[in-house]
């Protein structure tokens, strides 16, 4: 499959408030790993070869080990994950999956002992960023290339 449409040249304005939600979410106060693990682990959930391959390339640049990239869809079994970590996994599996998982109240309570209202909010604004990068990205037609 090729790129279905030239989305970006098609459509600039919508693909400008896109590119500004990233960076806005790339200045937010949550760690940039965390950040790379949710973009990789929503990627797995929605089945987005081509956003999987792009963020476990960032996050190996940024050092990320193959360990933990290799075990992210099983995170919870994992001792190498940080608390909020796991947290920030696990809410972003319930947002991912909202109309079986929902968000939980304990779930949301235990995100809020490790994340202020600030980050709280940003991380639903990651989530939600990645998982409408993959349903362009998929609706688009775009692929994983071997480099």
């Amino acid at each position: 499959m090729s790129q279905r449409v030239p989305y970006y040249t098609v459509a600039p304005d919508g693909l400008k408030i896109m590119m500004d939600m990233e960076k806005y979410t790339k200045k937010s106060t949550i760690n940039r790993t965390t950040r790379e693990l949710i973009k990789i682990r929503v990627s797995q959930i929605n089945g987005c070869a081509f956003c999987i391959d792009t963020h476990t390339s960032d996050a190996r640049k940024m050092g990320e080990t193959e360990q933990r990239i290799y075990c992210l869809n099983a995170w919870n079994e994992c001792t190498f994950y940080t608390l909020e970590e796991k947290v920030a996994l696990e809410l972003s599996e319930h947002i991912t999956l909202i109309p079986t998982k929902r968000v939980p109240e304990d779930l949301y309570k235990r995100v809020r002992e490790l994340y202020n209202d600030r980050e709280y909010v940003d991380l639903v604004l990651i989530i939600n960023q990645i998982n409408s990068w993959n349903r362009i990205s998929i609706a688009m037609g775009n692929i994983a290339t071997e480099k």
